[in-house]
């Protein structure tokens, strides 16, 4: 299996705490995914506000033709205000590691993510990844980056 590596960073003009309380709610990554994805939260009542190791988070999200896939990660790792990893168990990769790291900088935060995966179906998997997989990811990260701007304002305009 191939692996893919991508990774992106963010600065942003609030708190560590505050940017470490909206990241880790899992109920707010649909309000950073891009509409067009349909992606929704479906884990119900039992999904707890906050991460923890071993939580397990279900959705379906729609990545292509409007296709509806149930997807399940499970959150592995988890260092308060610092970084959490989640894994997919079940869904459309052959692979996923997603490493999301916070720091504090003068003036806010920094963001980083930290993405390994891979694709099933070998050379056809691999053909999709050259020719969409990896722009699509890419344009996520991008509405992503767009959106939480929206959200707390821009770190590159607040005069730091």
């Amino acid at each position: 299996m191939k692996a893919y590596h991508l990774k992106f960073s963010q600065q942003l003009p609030i708190s560590l705490a505050e940017a470490w309380d909206f990241f880790s709610s899992p109920m707010n990554l649909a309000k950073i995914t891009p509409p067009e994805m349909a992606f929704e939260v479906t884990s119900g009542s039992q999904l707890r506000e906050k991460m923890y190791p071993g939580m397990i988070i279900t959705y379906k999200v729609s990545p292509l033709l409007g296709i509806k896939l149930n997807w399940m990660t499970e959150i592995t790792q988890v260092k308060d205000q610092e970084y959490f990893i989640d894994e997919q168990r079940f869904g459309p990769y052959q692979f996923w590691h997603h490493q999301h790291h916070f720091r504090a900088i003068d003036g806010g935060v920094e963001m980083a993510d930290i993405l390994t995966y891979g694709m099933p179906m070998g050379i056809l998997g691999q053909m999709a990844n050259s020719l969409f997989v990896a722009a699509q990811l890419q344009q996520v990260f991008e509405f992503r980056k767009k959106k939480v701007i929206e959200l707390f304002g821009d770190y590159s305009t607040t005069g730091t």
